[in-house]
């Protein structure tokens, strides 16, 4: 057997950091400038996360390729397939992390402005995107659910890193197990390319529509000002020019 060269993985590091608790931000200001520099920051983490999961599902492919030549994967190989089962995991933990944020933001900005709140979006029925996110994490959870399921595996053996190695630990036990564990993984892989380029979607024309809020709260700010300094700086009307007093000796 062969041994296929092992791609390397990059990790897309945290993406909860920019998936921030923005209900930890009492003042209004610092609230507007969070949400003005998180676009690029979650923009690039779900870029790295789409990466990610796209190199995972080519790598399984290439352990079910090695899989049809022999009757069951060498311990290190089968571990190196748990490691990228378990970045995969992580990859569905960050991505409903960063929709969970994202639907905060919006809320958020709709409890405190009521100038966001009154915005009229191209969403369908006019949902908020707090709504759309809630109904795409349920959507890619169904998702996951139905793929384990079909390989008798449950959503909760996919919860946690512990549940998760378990599970694979189990299926090792036959070449039968490994394979099903691998066609699983690659599909879950592929489903979650397509989700993260949907939520990055999301993210994108959610940031474009507050970005056209803040311009035009900018603008406000910016006409209020200038009248305010127009009616401060106005010339104070003359008080001579009338009779003058003088003394008289």
């Amino acid at each position: 057997m062969t041994v296929a060269a092992r791609a390397p993985i990059v990790m897309a590091g945290a993406a909860t950091g920019a998936a921030t608790e923005f209900t930890q931000l009492a003042n209004n200001g610092e609230l507007i400038k969070l949400l003005e520099s998180s676009g690029v920051q979650v923009d690039n983490q779900l870029t790295q996360i789409t990466q990610l999961a796209e190199q995972i599902q080519n790598q399984l492919k290439i352990y079910e390729n090695m899989l049809q030549n022999t009757k069951q994967l060498p311990a290190h190989i089968w571990g190196e397939v748990e490691g990228d089962l378990n970045q995969l995991r992580s990859i569905v933990s960050d991505g409903q992390s960063i929709a969970f944020s994202m639907a905060n933001a919006d809320d958020l900005l709709r409890q405190r402005f009521a100038s966001y709140a009154s915005l009229r979006t191209n969403l369908p029925e006019a949902e908020s995107f707090s709504t759309i996110y809630q109904t795409w994490s349920d959507t890619n959870r169904d998702t996951i659910a139905a793929t384990l399921s079909a390989a008798s595996l449950t959503a909760r053996q996919f919860d946690s890193e512990e549940s998760t190695m378990a599970a694979l630990r189990s299926l090792s036990e036959g070449a039968d197990g490994q394979l099903k564990a691998l066609q699983v993984g690659h599909q879950i892989a592929a489903q979650q390319v397509a989700q993260m380029q949907k939520l990055r979607g999301l993210v994108s024309q959610q940031m474009t529509m507050m970005g056209a809020w803040l311009q035009n709260e900018q603008t406000d700010r910016d006409l209020a000002q200038a009248r305010r300094e127009r009616f401060f700086e106005s010339t104070v009307p003359p008080t001579t020019g009338g009779r003058t007093m003088e003394p008289q000796w």
